[in-house]
């Protein structure tokens, strides 16, 4: 699995018009899930969004986690993370996972994540979604399980 994660002020994603997820302060996660994605890929990589140290410290430092700030995790799947982009210019989504593996691990991933963390919004598995951001710093990172 792979998660592109950014820190934000703030984000939302609406479908049709309507706000589906949103969360103040914390981490925003575009999400995408490969054929060879299990349980434990779901475990790790939630790990790692609710630990990594991306949020300042009193030093200005990146030592504090999402746990640690107490911010949202808002959780939006994107197959098209998952592309092949070694070649050509057009994407290869031979390297995503097939539609039903996909919305079952992020499924599997939202559950727990709103098991371990209080403040957990997602966008909705496979809609035509538009994701609004404040992105802070900017912060970006590309995490893998």
């Amino acid at each position: 699995m792979k998660a592109l994660i950014q820190r934000v002020r703030g984000a939302r994603v609406e479908v049709a018009g309507e706000i589906v997820g949103a969360i103040d302060q914390g981490l925003l996660a575009l999400v995408g899930v490969e054929p060879q994605d299990n349980l434990a890929s779901v475990a790790k990589l939630l790990h790692k969004l609710l630990n990594y140290r991306v949020f300042s410290d009193a030093d200005g430092k990146m030592n504090l986690s999402l746990k640690d700030v107490g911010g949202g995790l808002l959780l939006v799947s994107q197959f098209t993370l998952a592309a092949d982009t070694k070649s050509g210019l057009r994407p290869s989504f031979s390297s995503a996972a097939a539609p039903a593996l996909g919305a079952e691990l992020f499924e599997q991933l939202v559950e727990l994540a709103r098991q371990q963390h209080p403040q957990v919004a997602t966008g909705r598995f496979g809609a035509d979604m538009q994701v609004h951001l404040v992105n802070d710093g900017p912060v970006t990172f590309l995490l893998e399980s």
